[in-house]
C-alpha cells in the first residue's frame, strides 16, 4: 500500500523514545503532537519585569520541536492549532492562532521537515513542558489554488519560517 499522509521521526531523535502523532478518540480531528524534549517556556510578563524596558523583545515566543516530521499529498497542508486546554489550564497560545506545514516542508534541507511549535506563555510564570507532553494538535487539511497564478518557486530552501522569502 503506497503511504499516503502520515508522521514519521526525524533522523535526529532515532531512538529518543518518541511517538508518533495520534488522535485521541475516533472522532477527533487533530493529531496530538508532543514536545521532543523538556523545555521552559518562559512568562511574558516576567520577562517585562525583569528586563524592563532594554530594547529586547519580552514577548517572544518559543519554539518546541516535536521531533516529527509529516507528508501527504502536494494539495494539502497540516493546520497546528492549539490544544483547547493550553489557554485556560496553562496560559499558553500559539501565539499567530496557527501553524501551517506546507507539503514541501516535508524533507527540506533546513532541518528534515521537524515540525516546531510555537508558543507564548502570558502566564505570571514560567511554564515547564516535559518531553513527551501534548503540546499542540496537527489536522490535515486539504486546499484549492486559482486557475491563473504566476508559477511559485519549485522548490523550498531552509527550514521553519522558509517559504517567507
Amino acid at each position: 500500500m503506497e503511504k499516503v499522509r502520515g508522521f514519521e521521526i526525524v533522523s535526529k531523535y532515532k531512538g529518543a523514545g518518541l511517538g508518533l502523532p495520534k488522535r485521541a478518540t475516533k472522532g477527533s480531528a487533530g493529531y496530538d503532537l508532543t514536545a521532543a524534549v523538556d523545555v521552559v517556556v518562559p512568562s511574558v510578563f516576567k520577562s517585562l519585569r525583569d528586563k524592563g524596558n532594554e530594547g529586547t523583545n519580552p514577548m517572544g515566543s518559543s519554539l518546541i520541536p516535536t521531533g516529527v516530521k509529516a507528508y501527504m499529498p502536494e494539495n494539502e497542508y497540516l493546520l497546528l492549532a492549539n490544544r483547547s486546554s493550553n489557554p485556560m489550564k496553562r496560559q499558553l497560545a500559539v501565539p499567530n492562532g496557527i501553524g501551517v506545514i506546507d507539503s514541501d516542508y516535508y524533507g527540506n534541507e533546513g532541518n528534515e521537515g521537524e515540525i516546531f511549535v510555537q508558543i507564548i506563555n502570558y502566564g505570571l510564570e514560567d511554564v515547564t513542558i516535559s518531553k513527551g507532553e501534548r503540546i499542540a494538535q496537527g489536522i490535515f487539511s486539504r486546499y484549492e489554488v486559482v486557475d491563473e497564478e504566476d508559477h511559485p518557486v519549485d522548490k523550498r530552501i531552509g527550514g521553519f519560517g522558509s517559504s517567507g522569502r
